[in-house]
């Protein structure tokens, strides 16, 4: 299978069916012929592995990697060998990666490798809005940017051929309303699938070992090769310029990308019934960029010929503004160039249709369109009831809740610091728990304890961690504290399982995504394999690790009290399964003749089952799991 540019998609037996943007992402990377997938879970691109997964035949070989750098380097090892790979992350995952990305590169692959980088403008569920197409021209990688589902389904199949064709990585970037949206698509059968047969691992170190040299040299052929792919991008199908009159070229433009292009469509088409004549005659032609690295650089100037001003509209930064911008003084084009860096369009946060559509109305100075933007920006062409406040916080049952509040007993009165990390124990820093006083990245917790320490040695530090995450990123942590001599606490939240992002294994559960291909066999080995989270800290050297139920909140408070009293790198291991994979005892009920409404309850654990109720504490049976933290805390012993 080759790529062509331009090429039209020939007839294939196909099947309608509805989709998942991820799904679709994964049907594409299966029609493709893609032979093993590795990746760590982060929404929004969980789904892209666990699709594959499941539809595995048993040909595919699917991992959950210990975390992005791992996945990166496995993919670029079966991609070493002629098979097509594919390893999937988040944004904030890529900065995981990034170290054998960028020699990656430099070189290159035998079969197609792409990596799949979801970008979650908003963000609606990470701690950063981060660009992917930057990190593809830091990197020199070609990128794909799909604009809708079935886009997706066949980019991605586009992506693997060109990948290659060139011999280089390539990144396919959807985001969020892309991965999350359906749509109903028609999908190959599995008969028209293409079968990619790996020709094996040759020796040749000139190409499979990075030396200076070699490097040096693989830099000049990159440099070279995107400049034939910018040329070769002009001509892709799926980079389009559509007339906004149908027939004329327009003094004014837009150009767009992703998602922001289905929004641009659906912004003109709703704005088109409500402009005047001459108004609709000058409609603005559209430029969609679905590689924005390497730019199409002759088609951007096809488009801007004859023009006088262009608006940008994209998600999340100026990319393709500043390419613009660039190719017009490189052509001496005079056209004004609009967009974030004008401030044209807001320059942060997601678009929506009615954002864009207020972005279009503004540019083209349309008055009686204008009415109608700030009826839909409003509310009121359709009145719908505000929506209540809905903050996130832990599950009824948590064991996260009893393990944070296990702590803060523990440690009432005593200077602390609490360090926190990036999942579902997160939410420890809503009241009343208030028990995370940072919260960096994967991982970091552990490394500002540390530093807190080393200038506040008063302070008693510890460092919250969560299992998966623990294998993920926080294990050199572990080893710069013994090293260092460090004095502090790292809690490791256990509840077996990566929960946060939908309940993925991880080393320490013993499970792997084979399991789920067919005719897959289990062996006794497969739980043999379970790493021991007690015996990589006590192999790793550190002077105490203990395991407690924090359901057993007495004993549990022990513990901490225990060791944090004592000097060195101390470890509590805080094990009890998610609420929402194993299941507690019957739910608890209020003795309203015992209640005093004090609300130590409620005040003090935060758990969402347990409210008041005509003056005294209630629990919500459909909320409560058993966990019994809520009878354990009243003094009264009203609840059971």
């Amino acid at each position: 299978m080759k790529w062509e540019v331009g090429s039209a998609r020939r007839w294939y037996t196909m099947r309608k069916t509805f989709l998942m943007g991820n799904e679709a992402i994964a049907m594409g990377a299966i029609a493709a012929g893609v032979n093993l997938v590795a990746g760590y879970p982060g929404t929004p691109s969980t789904e892209v592995l666990e699709t594959v997964a499941k539809h595995n035949d048993g040909s595919i070989y699917v991992e959950w990697s210990t975390n992005e750098k791992s996945g990166m380097e496995v993919a670029a090892g079966a991609a070493y060998t002629g098979a097509r790979s594919m390893v999937t992350m988040k944004q904030v995952g890529l900065n995981v990666a990034s170290d054998p990305l960028m020699s990656l590169e430099y070189i290159g692959v035998k079969g197609g490798m792409v990596v799949m980088v979801a970008d979650d403008p908003g963000p609606i569920s990470s701690q950063t809005e981060q660009d992917t197409r930057h990190y593809a021209a830091f990197s020199k990688l070609p990128c794909f940017d799909p604009s809708s589902v079935e886009e997706a389904y066949w980019m991605i199949q586009d992506a693997f051929a060109l990948s290659e064709r060139y011999g280089t990585p390539v990144f396919f970037r959807p985001t969020t309303r892309v991965c999350h949206g359906y749509a109903s698509i028609e999908i190959k059968e599995k008969s028209e699938y293409y079968v990619n047969k790996p020709e094996g691992f040759k020796k040749d170190t000139m190409r499979w070992v990075i030396f200076p040299r070699t490097a040096f040299l693989n830099h000049q052929k990159i440099e070279k090769r995107n400049e034939q792919l910018g040329d070769a991008f002009s001509d892709y199908r799926r980079n389009i310029i559509t007339l906004g009159n149908g027939e004329t070229t327009s003094r004014r433009g837009i150009a767009t990308h992703g998602i922001s292009y289905t929004y641009t469509q659906e912004a003109l088409e709703a704005l088109r019934s409500f402009v005047n004549d001459d108004e609709r005659a000058a409609m603005p032609d559209v430029m969609k960029v679905s590689t924005p690295f390497p730019f199409p650089e002759r088609l951007a100037v096809d488009f801007l010929r004859g023009k006088d001003e262009v608006l940008c509209i994209e998600e999340l930064d100026p990319v393709i503004e500043r390419e613009l911008t660039y190719v017009c003084g490189k052509y001496g084009l005079h056209v004004k160039i609009r967009g974030k860096l004008t401030h044209d369009v807001v320059n942060a946060g997601e678009n929506t249709i009615d954002s864009v559509k207020k972005s279009i109305v503004d540019f083209m100075g349309w008055q009686d369109a204008a009415t109608v933007r700030d009826a839909t920006m409003n509310g009121d062409t359709c009145e719908t009831p505000e929506l209540p406040v809905r903050p996130p916080v832990l599950c009824a049952g948590c064991p996260h809740r009893a393990s944070f509040y296990a702590v803060k007993v523990a440690m009432r009165g005593k200077k602390t610091i609490f360090c926190g990390d990036i999942g579902c124990y997160t939410l420890g820093n809503a009241m009343p728990l208030d028990m995370v006083d940072t919260c960096l990245c994967m991982g970091a917790g552990l490394g500002i304890a540390q530093g807190v320490g080393h200038i506040e040695p008063d302070t008693t530090c510890f460092a919250f961690v969560g299992d998966s995450t623990f294998f993920a990123s926080a294990m050199t942590g572990v080893v710069n504290a013994v090293y260092n001599e460090a004095d502090m606490v790292l809690v490791v939240l256990d509840n077996s399982t990566t929960a946060m992002t939908g309940h993925q294994p991880h080393p320490g559960t013993g499970h792997r995504m084979m399991e789920l291909a067919e005719n897959y066999k289990k062996s006794a080995e497969d739980v043999a394999n379970r790493v021991s989270i007690e015996k990589v800290l006590e192999g790793m050297g550190v002077a105490a690790v203990e395991v407690v139920n924090p359901l057993d909140h007495k004993k549990a408070v022990e513990v901490v009290k225990r060791m944090a009293a004592m000097r060195g790198v101390k470890a509590i291991i805080m094990r009890s399964p998610c609420v929402m994979i194993v299941k507690h005892d019957k739910p608890l009920a209020v003795d309203s003749q015992k209640c005093v409404a004090c609300k130590k309850c409620i005040n003090s654990i935060g758990c969402p089952a347990v409210i008041m109720k005509g003056g005294k504490a209630f629990i919500d049976a459909s909320s409560c799991t058993g966990c019994a933290l809520c009878a354990k805390v009243c003094p009264f012993g009203a609840i059971g």
